[in-house]
């Protein structure tokens, strides 16, 4: 029987991200190799590239070939050449998009203490010594998607409008896939809302408890944001699944990324009812473009992402990770991670030494 090919739709984007793309690829095919994996990739444009290309920011032909593969590998989306087009041309614009195409409705991110960077935190090594967490953030709704939305300048006084708004189904849906998470990891979860003054956190607090019932063997813990945002700071071993909505997710997700040390080791996965989205946090970062320095650690392990979550490939996955840790081990560090004396390699000679990682089986 002829082994099936596991589809993935490559879009490269802006800036760093063809850079950090070509190192994720680079990776994938050694990986695939050794596992004997059959993988079948194609690239499309999204975001500026996008707009250069077709005059949109998620493209007819890209969004075709989304709908059409297992799993989606982005690399960054944005570009200050698009800030001024109109908000639906611009780059980012085609991310929203791609979301929504796909129904991508939970994102993971990762936020974990790599021993070899402890130093790198901003916190003292002993604070995030065995941090290793989960972020769940609902994806789809919420502030960034509600209506109306405007930004009126036509009276005296401009004002501008954004909703917030949440169903109980969209609440319910990302819910589980946060107690499925904890599930497989040290069954706890804690809830972040706003509760104390928001009328659609406290629907939120209201299903996900309802959810909890479903996870005896989960324990559910609320926290109020700005208490989490603290806590994440002065207790982040504490914490295992943090499940949250769009706008607090988005914030508590980059704070989690500072304490690792660098946005440069961050993944992450989108995951809905058809094909998943797995990209690095840290955007296009435009100024260090074409360069070579830009740090392809958080592509690499988002392609880790890609094959447990996509794939369903967790020892692959399970290698990416691993040979990620013995090169940082071995001392080899991005500039942004670099301290005072150490060499910094670049982004290609760092997807060479995770390649070279992976060869030793």
């Amino acid at each position: 029987m002829t082994k099936k090919s596991f589809r993935i739709a490559v879009l490269p984007g802006d800036g760093i991200g063809p850079e950090v793309t070509e190192a994720a690829l680079q990776v994938l095919e050694e990986v695939s190799s050794r596992f004997d994996l059959e993988v079948e990739t194609r690239s499309h444009p999204i975001g500026w590239a996008g707009v250069q290309e077709a005059e949109h920011p998620l493209p007819a032909v890209t969004r075709r070939a989304v709908e059409e593969v297992d799993a989606v590998f982005l690399g960054a989306v944005g570009d200050p050449r698009g800030d001024d087009l109109p908000p639906e041309l611009r780059p980012e614009a085609g991310l929203l998009e791609l979301r929504k195409t796909l129904d991508c409705f939970a994102n993971l991110r990762p936020a974990r203490a790599i021993p070899a960077l402890e130093e790198a935190s901003p916190l003292r090594p002993e604070r995030v010594r065995g941090m290793d967490f989960v972020i769940v953030r609902e994806l789809s709704s919420g502030l960034y998607y509600g209506e109306p939305r405007l930004l009126d300048r036509s009276g005296e006084e401009s004002f501008a409008v954004n909703t917030m708004r949440y169903t109980e189904g969209e609440i319910r849906r990302v819910a589980r896939v946060g107690f499925d998470t904890a599930r497989r990891r040290s069954g706890r979860v804690v809830s972040v809302d706003k509760a104390n003054v928001l009328e659609t956190s406290r629907l939120w607090r209201e299903v996900v408890s309802e959810i909890a019932e479903e996870y005896p063997d989960v324990e559910l813990d609320h926290m109020l944001v700005d208490r989490a945002a603290m806590e994440l700071v002065l207790q982040p071993t504490e914490f295992d699944v943090i499940l949250t909505e769009n706008l607090f997710g988005d914030v508590l997700s980059d704070e989690a990324a500072a304490l690792t040390g660098s946005i440069g080791l961050l993944a992450s996965a989108s995951l809905g009812q058809r094909a998943g989205i797995f990209e690095p946090v840290h955007g296009s970062a435009p100024d260090l473009a074409g360069r070579g320095i830009a740090n392809p650690l958080a592509a690499i392990l988002s392609m880790a992402l890609l094959l447990e979550h996509g794939a369903k490939h967790p020892e692959a996955a399970a290698a990416i990770e691993g040979a990620v840790e013995n090169v940082l081990a071995a001392g080899v560090r991005s500039p942004e991670l670099a301290r005072a004396g150490e060499r910094a390699s670049g982004t290609r000679e760092i997807a060479d030494e995770v390649t070279r990682a992976l060869e030793i089986p």
